[in-house]
């Protein structure tokens, strides 16, 4: 079988770290076991090892046409849309009365990053389940029954569809606009750009999640609405009409060619209806829903693909013969080594490791928060949500910027070879830059942590963060070997909390430009030291191991404290740069009066 992720490390993550069938104990998940969690993986690896990973270059060379305003996909597309549509895992963790297997979200994001790291390519069913839990949480009770097991089936594709041409990011400037009918629906007419799976010919129907302004609505974010405006509309005698959502254009992009991105213009002919989902004016408030889960997903993506980096570039490393140890003698009269035994080679590896077991543990953390959002009332709900809003622009920024840094690495192993199609690295490459710009670019995301979810009820989030990373800080200072790395993450959550503590007086003095001026930085500097918590939880994890099973698997568990020992001296010092740039008064990238040219 190819080899994309370790099944191993998943099941460490999901079993020995994050304790995955503890879940059970809820009664809304208590219809499983560790038996079916691992059925649905396998399933999901087999469609991956099938129908994904075979075809990961060719997708990419085969890329999506647009002509005579239709749009083809590679047809290996709609055979790997059947199979997952088939075996329930669109929506495997609806509730069962919905057709889903109610399963935990944790064991869903495995899926997902098991399918990522195979052939992100393949980026539908993400959007489609979004899409369907949108409708099922703030939709009618006939937009449901018309749409849910549609999209649910693999038969639908679901999309968000949000960006214009003159909006961006910045979502309160959209114009796309909804004149009310007296029949209950609305017409639709605008434009939408960068539409991921927006048309394709994989699927018998296209149904967006589109954000437009009803007419005479507020301006800015509180006049947006949220409607479901599908390629092909249910007319009242049960057949399907062509609803006026035309695909004007195609985006030919650097990576993740497999996945159409779409030029949309809606309502030319005047004759595109959409429905109203919820309440008007409050489509951005229903969005987030979707945009946060995306987010987290996005942040897997990243994660995925540098995973299937650091197994191509280490399976690399370990057959490529280069050179002589450096402390060979006799250089010339020595064979060549496999260049897996040069320092530098070992440590590119070892980063990419680090990077990707550190995101995905971290994805998991989100995931498993998103579970127990689920399941709890009360305070203790709040407290988790709370935990999940801060975290989640962390899970979709480091796991990115940080995996476009290890495929970049991976590349580097491969050395000139990794610059050819030869190998996938250079694929892998492209796949990934995409993921930083997606569902909001790491400056949007830092602005989010840094000027939202840090102040947000009083910084009662950063507390409850702080409060779990202490938990852990006191386990592991029950192993000798883990005391050192305990307390030098004490150490840098302290830093954390002076960087904040030197920036909020701006805030608070209205002067949101120099406070968010390097939140990026604040990102950078956050991310790492959430990732070294993350790090310790598995090194806890290990070492209960090792003194409870002995010498079985000893290697996996010597691996996994090797690397979180190479993240901590490696990685976690990069924050003393960081917050020295955050404490400096000196301010350069803000209008200070003087010209500055660029």
């Amino acid at each position: 079988m190819a080899t994309y992720f370790s099944r191993r490390n998943l099941d460490f993550l999901l079993y020995e770290v994050f304790h995955a069938t503890e879940l059970t104990k809820y009664p809304y998940f208590e219809a499983h076991d560790r038996e079916t969690f691992d059925m649905v993986l396998d399933s999901a690896t087999h469609i991956a090892d099938t129908l994904m990973y075979p075809y990961y270059r060719d997708v990419d060379r085969n890329q999506p046409e647009l002509k005579a305003g239709k749009v083809t996909v590679h047809p290996k597309i709609k055979e790997f849309l059947t199979a997952v549509g088939d075996a329930g895992l669109i929506g495997a963790s609806f509730p069962f009365e919905q057709g889903g297997q109610q399963l935990p979200e944790l064991i869903g994001s495995c899926m997902g990053f098991i399918k990522m790291a195979a052939n992100n390519g393949m980026m539908y069913i993400g959007l489609t389940s979004g899409a369907a839990n949108l409708i099922t949480t703030f939709g009618s009770e006939n937009l449901i029954s018309t749409y849910v097991p549609h999209l649910l089936s693999g038969k639908w594709q679901g999309t968000m569809a949000l960006t214009e041409p003159q909006a961006g990011s910045s979502l309160s400037d959209i114009t796309t606009s909804a004149e009310p009918l007296e029949n209950g629906s609305y017409l639709i007419k605008g434009q939408k750009v960068f539409i991921s799976a927006g048309d394709h010919d994989a699927v018998d129907n296209v149904v967006h999640l589109m954000l437009a302004r009803i007419k005479g609505a507020p301006k800015g974010t509180k006049g947006i609405s949220l409607f479901v405006v599908p390629k092909s509309r249910l007319t009242d005698d049960g057949t399907f009409v062509d609803n006026d959502v035309a695909s004007t254009g195609i985006y030919h992009k650097l990576g993740q060619r497999g996945t159409p991105a779409m030029h949309l213009t809606m309502g030319e002919e005047d004759n595109c209806y959409g429905w109203l989902v919820g309440e008007p004016n409050r489509g951005l408030n229903y969005m987030f829903q979707m945009m946060n889960e995306a987010r987290i997903g996005v942040g897997m993506t990243g994660a995925a693909i540098a995973s299937a980096a650091y197994y191509a570039s280490l399976e690399y490393a370990k057959e490529r013969p280069q050179s002589r140890r450096l402390n060979e003698k006799n250089l010339l009269d020595s064979p060549q080594t496999m260049i897996i035994n040069h320092p530098d080679v070992k440590r590119m590896l070892l980063f990419q490791k680090a990077v990707v077991e550190g995101s995905l543990s971290l994805l998991m953390e989100c995931a498993r928060l998103s579970d127990l959002v689920h399941v709890t009332e009360g305070e203790e709900k709040e407290n988790y949500e709370l935990l999940l809003d801060l975290l989640t622009p962390v899970a979709k920024t480091f796991p990115t910027e940080m995996g476009v840094r290890a495929v970049s690495e991976g590349l580097q192993v491969l050395g000139g070879y990794g610059f050819t199609e030869d190998f996938p690295l250079e694929q892998m490459y492209r796949d990934i830059r995409i993921t930083p710009i997606y569902e909001g670019t790491t400056g949007i995301q830092s602005q989010d942590l840094l000027g939202r979810k840090m102040t947000i009820k009083n910084g009662k989030a950063p507390r409850l963060l702080f409060a779990e990373i202490a938990k852990t800080l006191e386990e592991a200072q029950t192993y000798d070997e883990l005391k050192p790395y305990a307390e030098r993450l004490r150490k840098e959550t302290g830093r954390i909390q002076e960087v904040t503590a030197s920036l909020l007086p701006f805030a608070m003095q209205g002067n949101i430009e120099r406070f968010l001026m390097d939140a990026t930085l604040y990102m950078e500097m956050f991310g790492i030291v959430t990732v070294a918590w993350q790090w310790l939880k598995q090194g806890i994890a290990a070492k209960k191991a090792q003194l409870t099973l002995g010498d079985t698997e000893d290697a996996f568990y010597e691996s996994k404290l090797h690397t979180m020992k190479f993240y901590f001296h490696y990685e976690v010092p990069k924050t003393k740069g960081l917050a020295t740039r955050l404490l400096d008064t000196e301010v350069l990238t803000l209008e200070t009066g003087k010209e500055v040219i660029l």
